[in-house]
C-alpha cells in the first residue's frame, strides 16, 4: 500500500507540473497572433481593386470648388475668398466650402442650387462644367471639386487615439492606423469598424493578421468612420482581480511551491 501510495503522489506530481507548463504555454502569444497581414504570400502581385473606392458625396460632405478660366477675372465671381488666399489655412477651407444639404445639394453661386445625389466628385466637377458652358456663364472652364471634411477617428489600444483630418483623396485603413501612432503591444489584433453611409450604420469585425482585408470595402476610410482597438486578453486580465501577466506568475509559482511541500510530506 505504501508503494501503490507513493506512485500516486509521483503521478499527482506530474499532473501538476503538466498542467502549470499546460497554463504559461498557452497564455503566451505566438507570431500570428501579432504580425500584420501575417499570410501575406512575399513577391505578392495582385491588381488593385478601385472598385473599392466609394467617392460617392454624402449629406454633410464640405466641399471646396474651384474655378479656373484663361481670364482670372471672368472667374471671380464663381468663387469664395479661399481661392484669393494664396495659403488658406484648413478652418478657412471648411468655413468657405459648400456644405451638402439633407436634401443632397449645394446652393452655387449665380448657378444656384446643384444636386448631388449619387455624384462622386468628379463627376460633380464635370457637372458644374457643363452647367457654366449651357447657362453660357463660361467658355471652357476647368472645375476642381474636393472634399475637405473628410475625418475618422481611432479609439482604444492605440498610441495616440484620437479624431483626425485627412485631405488626400483617400487614404487604408494601415494608414489610418498611422494617424494614431500605430498599436500598443496590449492590443487585439481584431477590429472593429463602425460607418454611416446612406442614412444607415454598418459594423465590420476583421483581423489585421489575415491579408483579405485589403479586398474589402473597409480597407478604404471613408469620411466618419471609427475604429475601436480592443485590448487583448493579458490587458483585459490586468484589470481584473487576478491582475498583470507577472502576477500571475507568481501567484502560479507561489501554489506550486504550496502543492510540492504538502505532496512532499
Amino acid at each position: 500500500s505504501l508503494l501503490l501510495k507513493a506512485i500516486n503522489l509521483t503521478s499527482m506530481k506530474k499532473n501538476i507540473i503538466i498542467s502549470f507548463l499546460f497554463l504559461f504555454l498557452f497564455s503566451c502569444s505566438n507570431k500570428k497572433q501579432i504580425i500584420y497581414l501575417d499570410d501575406l504570400s512575399k513577391n505578392n502581385l495582385n491588381k488593385i481593386n478601385y472598385s473599392l473606392i466609394n467617392d460617392k458625396i454624402e449629406i454633410g460632405d464640405i466641399l471646396k470648388i474651384d474655378i479656373s478660366t484663361d481670364f482670372p477675372e471672368a472667374s471671380l465671381p464663381y468663387n469664395k475668398i479661399s481661392k484669393i488666399n494664396s495659403q488658406p489655412s484648413a478652418d478657412l477651407l471648411i468655413i468657405d466650402g459648400y456644405v451638402v444639404e439633407n436634401n443632397s445639394s449645394i446652393y452655387f453661386p449665380v448657378v444656384g442650387e446643384i444636386s448631388t445625389a449619387n455624384l462622386s466628385v468628379f463627376e460633380l466637377s464635370n457637372k458644374i462644367k457643363q452647367l457654366l458652358i449651357d447657362g453660357g456663364h463660361l467658355k471652357n472652364p476647368y472645375v476642381s471639386v474636393r472634399r475637405v471634411n473628410s475625418k475618422f477617428t481611432v479609439l482604444g489600444e492605440v498610441n495616440n487615439p484620437g479624431t483626425f483630418s485627412f485631405y488626400d483623396k483617400n487614404i487604408n485603413l494601415f494608414q489610418a492606423l498611422g494617424y494614431s501612432g500605430d498599436l500598443l503591444i496590449t492590443a487585439n489584433r481584431k477590429i472593429t469598424l463602425i460607418r454611416e453611409e446612406n442614412g444607415l450604420r454598418k459594423s465590420y469585425e476583421f483581423s489585421l493578421t489575415d491579408s483579405e482585408i485589403i479586398n474589402k470595402p473597409y480597407y478604404i476610410i471613408k469620411n466618419n468612420d471609427i475604429i475601436i482597438v480592443a485590448p487583448n486578453f493579458s490587458k483585459v486580465k490586468s484589470a481584473g482581480f487576478i491582475g498583470s501577466p507577472s502576477s500571475i506568475a507568481s501567484i502560479s509559482s507561489l501554489l506550486l511551491s504550496i502543492t510540492l511541500l504538502i505532496l512532499n510530506k
